[in-house]
């Protein structure tokens, strides 16, 4: 396989994983409109960096610690509900604050950094992602774990993080062109819709694993 194609197929693979509307997008928008685009795609590379993580378990055969992922998937799946749930609420009861009305200088690298690690942590609390990449590195020819492999699994895992990195440069970018436009009733509104949004994913997981503990299946 060339570098080219093995870049090219990884930049696929993170778009496919960042594109779909779900928790992370939502709060990536919303703070794109709060705070500004920089913030967003910061937002954004948390993701990224997650999705890369699982590719990287996955290209590079890293197989004990995707059964140990596995082996843990309730628990892990519990604590991303419960963090969809309280993000989801911190965003619906936040005050409408657009950037510029109350910033404080030294205080950017600060919402910076807990901006990236929250998405990062919301993104790797999510075991199905781990799936989706085991599937996605099988379509490649059984690329992921094996021998002498690690050079193509590492293009193809640094395609995945710019890819990603890609889509949410782009969305946070076209953001940016409207957020100063929006007033404050606008931006309650969207705390509001997004914050919704982001806990009704939350409760989803945290019902699933409800009634799968109960032994309910709905078909």
């Amino acid at each position: 396989m060339t570098i080219l194609y093995l870049i090219l197929s990884g930049v696929v693979m993170g778009l496919i994983a960042a594109v779909p509307i779900g928790p992370v997008n939502l709060i990536c928008i919303r703070r794109s409109f709060a705070f500004g685009p920089v913030n967003g795609f910061v937002s954004g590379l948390g993701a990224a960096l997650g999705d890369g993580v699982f590719a990287a378990i996955m290209g590079f055969g890293l197989t004990w610690v995707a059964q140990m992922i596995e082996g843990y998937a309730t628990i892990i799946e519990l604590i991303g509900g419960a963090m969809m749930v309280y993000m989801g609420y911190r965003t619906f009861i936040s005050p409408p604050m657009l950037r510029g009305m109350d910033d404080k200088p030294d205080s950017e690298s600060t919402n910076l950094l807990r901006a990236i690690v929250s998405t990062f942590a919301l993104t790797v609390t999510n075991p199905a992602t781990l799936l989706f990449f085991g599937g996605m590195f099988a379509g490649l020819g059984g690329l992921a774990g094996g021998a002498g492999d690690y050079g193509d699994a590492g293009f193809v895992v640094a395609g995945v993080v710019g890819g990603s990195a890609g889509w949410w440069l782009a969305l946070t970018t076209m953001i940016g062109l409207f957020h100063t436009r929006i007033d404050e009733k606008a931006m309650r509104i969207i705390n509001r819709a997004c914050g919704v949004l982001v806990m009704a994913c939350g409760l989803v997981v945290l019902v699933h694993l409800a009634l799968k503990h109960a032994g309910i299946t709905l078909r």
